[in-house]
Formats: C-alpha cells, structure tokens, sequence
C-alpha cells in the first residue's frame, strides 16, 4: 500500500479550513442582517396585534356616544360653552383693570367705586345663563347615567354567558340585568326641545337688554374691549337659532362607520380620557406638537451640526480637532433625564426671565407665562441631535476623495471655495442623510419632550407666526410615557397608545427610507 499523499491532504485541509472561515464570515455578517429583520418583525407583529383592535372599539364608543344621546347634548353644550367664554372674557376685562388701577397705586375702596358699574354688568350677565347651565346639568346626567347603566349591563351579560358556559346555571340565574332602553332615552332628550327653544328666547332677550347698558370706561383701551366684547355677544345671541336647527336635523340612528372612527383617530384635534360625555382619541394635537418640537430642533441643530462637521474637518488644526470633537461627540453620553432636568431647573427659567426683559417688550408675544414649551424642549432636543448630525455629517466629509481637493487646489481655488463648491456638494449626501437621521433621532425621544414641553394638549395656534413656538404643547412619545403605565390592559385607551406607537413606528421608517433613497440617488448622479 503506496503512502499517503500529503500534498493533497493538505490541500484538502486548506480548503476545508477556508470554507470555514468563509461560512464563518457569511454566518456572522448574514445573521446580523437577518437578526435585524427579525426583530423588525417582530415590533411591527406586536404594535399591530396590541394596536389591531382599536379602531373596532372606537367605532363602538363613537356608535353608544350616537345612540345615547350624548351627541345631542354635545350641541348644547356647545352653545353653553359659548356663553361661558364671553363670560370669562368679561371677567378679564375686570380683572386686568383692577390689576392696573391696583398697580398705578389706587386704593382698593377708589378700585371698587370706579368699576362697580362694570361689577353689577358682568355679575348681571353671568346670571343669565344659570338657566341653560342647569338645563345642561340635568339632561347630562340623566343621558351619562344612562350611558353608564347600558355598559354595566354589557359587562354583566358576559359575566353572565361566562357562567352559563362554566355551567354555573344557578349561580348565571341570580345576575339581574336592567335592560336600557336607549331609544327612549333619545326620545326623552328631544321631547325637551320646545323647553330649549324657550331658554333660548330668553336669554337672547336678556343679553339684548344688557347690551344697553353696557358701562363706559374712561381708559380707551378697556372701552375699546367692551365694545369688541359687545359685538362677539350680538354675533352670539344672532345664532342662538342655530343651535336649535342642529338639534332638530341630528339623527341618532346614523351609523358609524370604520372609516368614521379611523379619521376621527388620524384628524381628530382632541385627546380626551376620562371626558364627562365620551373619551376622545385624535392624533392631530399630539403629531402637531412632536413635529414643531422636532422642527425647532432641527432648526438649530442642522447649522450647528454641519457647520461643525465642516469645520472641524476642513478647517480646523490637528489641536482643534482633537479638543473640540470629542466634546461635541460626548454630548450623546448624556442621559436625556439629565438634559430634562436641566430644562426644568434652568434653560426654562433662563427664556422666560430673558422675556421678560424691557429690551424685548416690542415683541408681541413676550413676556413669556410658561417656561416649559415647545421652544424650550426643541433648544434641548437640539443640543441631543447635534452629535448625530456632525458625526454622520463629518463621515461624508471624510469619504471625498482626496484628489477632488488636490485637483481644486491645482486649479487655482482658495480653500473657501474648494470647500463651497467641490467637498460640500460632494459629501451633501451624506449631510442630508445626517440631517435626517438626526430628525429621527429627535422625533423618537422621549424624557426630554416629557418633562419640558409643557404637556398642553392642543393644537398649537399657528395663527401667531413666530410665537407659536412658545406655547406648550404635548408629542406623540410623550403621551404613550405619560399614560401607559396607568391605562387598564385590552382597553381602547390602551390600544389607541400602541395606535400612537405606530404612527411612530411608520415615521420613523419613512425618515430612514427617505435617507437611503437620497444616499442612492446622488451615488446614481455621481456615478
């Protein structure tokens, strides 16, 4: 028997040892990529499976707040919350001058005797609207009480069929269900029009005649408030009757439809638990306020995070960069608890001091009455998002070639214009990757919006131009840390959260997808 061939055997060996290494490779770098999709999976199966139902148990809320009658008295309370915001606007107009004649050194006998006439008008008017608010009391509690009866009646006919199906027969017979009857409740409601219609003839004829005698204040600026006050009152009591006319074209039995109930979700402007009529689910003021939080901050983290990006890496000396970019890159050590903290202890009462400076009182909007707001949270979350931008944005730096710099420089451009028109254009990019994954990065937090956004639920009030970005508002991660931990599991407030999540979830995808696709597209135009 000729020996063995050790040439081929080792061949063999080798072979056999680089096939390993090679699988080795495949199966490290293959099974992060396909531990990545499954994780992916994984959190888009379990926000839709938690998230699933919602829009089935709306459609059921929105359809018990319909048929029993709880819609209907929304009309009327309507016209009830009309009244009480003109009342409230009076009483403003008192209190502010008070407080000037108060501040301006009158004592306090000389203040009552000057505004008295407009004490006995405002305490007059507020008078005359006790009559509709208890209309509204009464027909509120006779529907919710209603309302709450028919659900009490749900749960104990599952409770029933549970025990008849456990066959507990016996122990199934001794639950007394009280059937509601929700037509008749309905039927109630409307048969106490005619006693509306008469409230309403009333106190229009009431505020009519309270307008003629509306007091005469000597300052010009307050008289002027009284006379706006005066119009938005007549503008008031003209549509009375149109109160009466919604009350009488209302259907309860229109249906609600899925479709109601998901436009109810996606445009609704109100986020409401624990609501006295019904409990309202609407994304617009949440989305509002993460995407003005987010817009502030990347307002100020872009300029910054680029510009140090390019500086540092165009301009700056060996010494210089290694001072400040580690500085700049440890920002993102920082626990996003510490940077709230922060907000609340100092930057917030640093803007609202800083309002409230006589060198800004030509600014309409200052002085600032909160220090938690959307401008406060959005300067921090900036501070966050800086890191990721200029660290991103120095890579792209960093993947120029060279010899674009060398060929720019041979051509006779100074370093300025080698860095304006060939690196910057070059790496844009990557900058605008780095800007978007920075919005991302700035939309998804939590702690700081939380604790410095001021948690107003509401859409911000546009209208104001620049000042809309003092005002507090609430985001779409704050509101899921906020009320997670205290809603009851399965229930529609904990599923329109998980909703909430995934909206979250969808746009942070769509920031990501949209920073490939742009990163594809300049490599296509370059190549």
């Amino acid at each position: 028997m000729s020996a063995p061939n050790r040439y081929d055997l080792s061949s063999k060996q080798k072979r056999f040892m680089g096939l390993t290494r090679e699988n080795a490779l495949k199966g490290l770098f293959g099974g992060n990529a396909f531990v990545s999709i499954l994780v992916l999976g994984l959190i888009t199966l379990f926000l839709f499976k938690e998230g699933a139902g919602f829009f089935g148990q709306y459609r059921t809320s929105l359809a018990l707040y319909r048929s029993a009658g709880l819609e209907y008295i929304e009309i009327v309370r309507d016209e009830q919350n009309s009244f009480a915001a003109l009342t409230q606007y009076l009483n403003k107009i008192q209190a502010d001058r008070s407080r000037e004649l108060t501040e301006q050194g009158v004592p306090f006998r000389e203040v009552k005797k000057t505004l008295s006439s407009l004490d006995d008008f405002a305490y007059d008017f507020e008078d005359a609207g006790y009559e509709l608010g208890d209309f509204v009391y009464e027909i509120t509690e006779f529907a919710t009480s209603a309302r709450d009866q028919y659900e009490a009646n749900e749960d104990y006919k599952d409770f029933k069929q549970n025990l008849i199906d456990q066959g507990d027969v016996e122990k199934a017979n001794e639950v007394i269900i009280e059937e509601v009857d929700l037509g008749q409740i309905v039927a109630t409601l409307r048969s106490r029009e005619p006693e509306l219609a008469q409230l309403n003839q009333s106190l229009a004829a009431k505020l009519t005649e309270l307008l003629q005698d509306v007091p005469v204040l000597e300052d010009p600026e307050y008289q002027k408030r009284l006379e706006r006050f005066k119009e938005v009152t007549i503008r008031f009591v003209n549509e009375l009757p149109t109160f009466d006319e919604r009350l009488k074209k209302w259907d309860s039995e229109k249906s609600v439809s899925l479709g109601t109930a998901f436009t109810s979700f996606v445009f609704g402007k109100d986020w409401v638990t624990g609501g006295a009529l019904q409990d309202w689910y609407g994304l617009m003021p949440l989305l509002t306020g993460s995407l003005t939080v987010a817009m502030i901050a990347m307002a100020i983290a872009t300029p910054l995070g680029v510009g140090a990006a390019i500086y540092i890496n165009q301009v700056a000396r060996p010494k210089e960069q290694a001072f400040v970019k580690p500085y700049i890159e440890f920002i993102s050590a920082i626990p996003s608890v510490v940077i709230g903290f922060f907000g609340i202890a100092i930057f917030g009462e640093f803007v609202r001091e800083v309002s409230n400076s006589d060198a800004l009182n030509w600014i309409s909007f200052f002085p600032l009455s909160e220090r938690l707001n959307a401008f406060t949270a959005g300067c921090l979350l900036a501070l966050m998002a800086v890191p990721t931008i200029f660290t991103l944005a120095e890579d792209s730096l960093n993947n120029v070639p060279r010899a674009y710099k060398e060929a720019s420089f041979a051509m006779g451009a100074n370093r300025i214009q080698t860095i304006v028109r060939i690196i910057v254009p070059t790496a844009l990019s990557g900058m605008i990757s780095a800007v978007l994954l920075g919005f991302g990065r700035v939309i998804g937090e939590t702690m700081v919006v939380l604790l410095c956004a001021g948690n107003r639920i509401s859409i911000p009030d546009f209208s104001k131009g620049v000042g809309t970005v003092f005002e507090p508002v609430h985001t779409m991660t704050g509101i899921i840390a906020q009320e997670l931990g205290e809603v009851e599991y399965g229930s529609i407030h904990y599923r329109a959260l998980f909703m909430i999540g995934l909206v979250l979830f969808a746009l942070s995808l769509l920031i990501n997808y949209a920073a490939q696709k742009i990163v594809m597209k300049y490599q296509i135009s370059r190549g």
